[in-house]
């Protein structure tokens, strides 16, 4: 897939707006059609969407408020690099707000909202893209998530998975991930299923505070071969040794 290709499917919209914009270039961040520290810029990108710099500067800036993108003097917008200590940092911030939206939701879940997960699970056990993975990946803890009815905090959630997300087609590619998180989110919709707030919110504590680890991990080994690993108190209190599925770093 070329950004051509994603510019294409804007304007079939028939509308060149910031926010469609907006969602073809996070696409092409997530593909890797622009890669870490690469320059973007915008009579290129105006040109290829058929549209003046206004709205693509509108769309750049959505896409620096969700940390994607961040503009610099004499070089103009550039995809941002995810370091170790934003990853962990992100993840911490994560596991706040995740376990409190689930907290929220358990007891507003209706059947339809769990049986709209689990069919989101088959579906992410059937697809090999990683981008279409991280996507389902999200859609699955949305519905766990919506119906604690804060639009605000789900809001928040979101913009930290789009933060990560990116890397987690490197992880899936680089790491035993997916299998890993497959098992975890079947385990958390089963705590759900059983309406156990206590067991489901250990479950997605473990869950996130793993994939945290293997993203630091991941980030450290390739910027820093030397720095030491991860040593987050917080991320290390929720990974017990043995308890639920074992993390593979």
């Amino acid at each position: 897939m070329k950004l051509t290709d994603l510019a294409a499917q804007v304007l079939r919209h028939q509308r060149s707006t910031p926010d469609l914009i907006a969602e073809a270039l996070r696409q092409a961040i997530q593909h890797g059609i622009f890669t870490e520290g690469q320059s973007l810029r915008q009579d290129e990108i105006a040109t290829q969407f058929g549209v003046s710099r206004i709205p693509v500067r509108e769309a750049l800036r959505q896409l620096e408020a969700e940390g994607l993108v961040s503009f610099h003097p004499n070089r103009g917008a550039m995809v941002t690099s995810l370091s170790p200590e934003a990853a962990q940092e992100i993840c911490e911030i994560r596991l706040a707000l995740e376990t409190t939206a689930l907290q929220l939701a358990i007891p507003q879940l209706t059947e339809a909202d769990l049986d709209q997960a689990a069919t989101i699970l088959q579906t992410t056990e059937q697809t090999t893209d990683p981008v279409q993975w991280a996507n389902l990946n999200w859609q699955f803890h949305a519905a766990l998530y919506t119906p604690a009815h804060r639009p605000r905090l789900l809001s928040l959630i979101k913009m930290l998975h789009i933060n990560v997300d990116r890397y987690i087609r490197l992880q899936i590619q680089a790491l035993d991930y997916r299998d890993h998180s497959q098992q975890e989110h079947h385990q958390l919709l089963a705590a759900c299923q059983q309406r156990d707030e206590k067991q489901a919110t250990e479950i997605l504590q473990h869950h996130i505070g793993a994939a945290a680890q293997q993203l630091v991990e991941y980030l450290q080994t390739a910027a820093r071969p030397s720095q030491p690993l991860l040593d987050s108190p917080i991320l290390q209190k929720v990974l017990q040794p043995g308890k639920y599925v074992k993390s593979v770093v």
